[in-house]
């Protein structure tokens, strides 16, 4: 099967085009940072940093909770979604915006400055049991029986449409890249992605060694659950990816590239001590893959990386 006839028509690039339009007033225009690997210490080559971290709400996911808010009729339940975190808190901004309820569904290894920030715009937070899974699972319950409108993280048309409008904002900002780096969870993010790009630009899907949850599925040609552990769990551990993603990842995720804990951790202090730029550890992973070697560029390759969450408590002021 061609790659093109599997790309539903809603995630074609017209559409993504019209879905930035859409939500063009409500979300951030975040701006690309070109650093040098030398002052990482690393060798000297140029790359540049996408800033999504600075997006509303901490995170890319904004775009896709704006999207599915924007195209749909709510209910006056309003919305629930099931999230690691910074799902639940797109969510609860947008829908805070929109001046609709939410009620967000979060396990119990989400991070404390992730469940704050959602309590913080308004949306009732629930603690929906040990991972990812058992908040969905909760979370599909309270639809059924209060009738909110399910706003998934990753396997749901209009995210995966509003997180492909950060691809069309990467290439008006940066044009001529050859490759991105991308860090993957249940696959939203880099399912746009491919959707937009469609092969026009190497991806690269970065994953922690803990949760190979893309990796696993590529290699068996269908999801599959797979380990869902490491220190990026709460945003980079789902069980498995989602099926509407799959079909984008397989035809144009050029490289499936593992990071270990401790390559994030160190991604995270180099990004904090060298450029001042705050993430989460999921937000680190895809630099992670650049400054540990585990992807290395070829000579003249231009690379762009994607930071893609904040939400942490790693950086102390006082």
């Amino acid at each position: 099967m061609s790659a093109i006839a599997d790309i539903p028509a809603a995630l074609s690039p017209e559409k993504i085009g019209e879905a930035l339009r859409l939500i063009r007033p409500h979300v951030r225009h975040t701006p690309v940072l070109r650093v040098d690997m030398a002052d990482f210490g690393a060798a000297s080559r140029p790359v540049d940093l996408k800033l999504e971290q600075l997006q509303h709400s901490g995170s890319f996911k904004a775009r896709g909770a704006f999207t599915s808010l924007m195209t749909q009729d709510i209910p006056a339940a309003g919305v629930v979604a099931a999230s690691g975190g910074n799902h639940g808190a797109a969510v609860a901004y947008a829908a805070m915006k929109r001046g609709v309820p939410a009620t967000i569904f979060v396990p119990e290894i989400t991070s404390p400055a992730k469940a704050e920030r959602i309590r913080s715009y308004g949306a009732r937070l629930e603690i929906g049991g040990q991972r990812y899974a058992d908040a969905l699972a909760a979370s599909e319950l309270f639809v059924k029986e209060s009738g909110a409108l399910p706003v998934h993280a990753y396997d749901q048309p209009t995210t995966l449409l509003g997180q492909g409008t950060l691809g069309a904002e990467i290439e008006q900002d940066l044009p001529d890249i050859d490759t991105l780096l991308v860090a993957v969870g249940g696959g939203g993010l880099i399912g746009g992605l491919c959707a937009w790009y469609r092969g026009r630009v190497r991806i690269v899907a970065v994953e922690p060694e803990g949760a190979p949850t893309l990796n696993k599925a590529l290699a068996a040609g269908h999801p599959v659950e797979a380990e869902a552990g490491s220190i990026a769990a709460d945003s980079l551990a789902p069980r498995q990816v989602g099926d509407l993603m799959f079909p984008l990842a397989r035809d144009h995720v050029a490289q499936s590239v593992l990071v270990s804990d401790d390559d994030i951790l160190n991604a995270q202090k180099a990004l904090w001590d060298s450029v001042r730029v705050v993430t989460e550890p999921g937000g680190a992973a895809a630099f992670a893959a650049l400054l540990s070697g585990r992807y290395v560029p070829r000579a003249g390759e231009k690379v762009a990386v994607l930071v893609c969450g904040a939400n942490t408590t790693a950086v102390k002021f006082g």
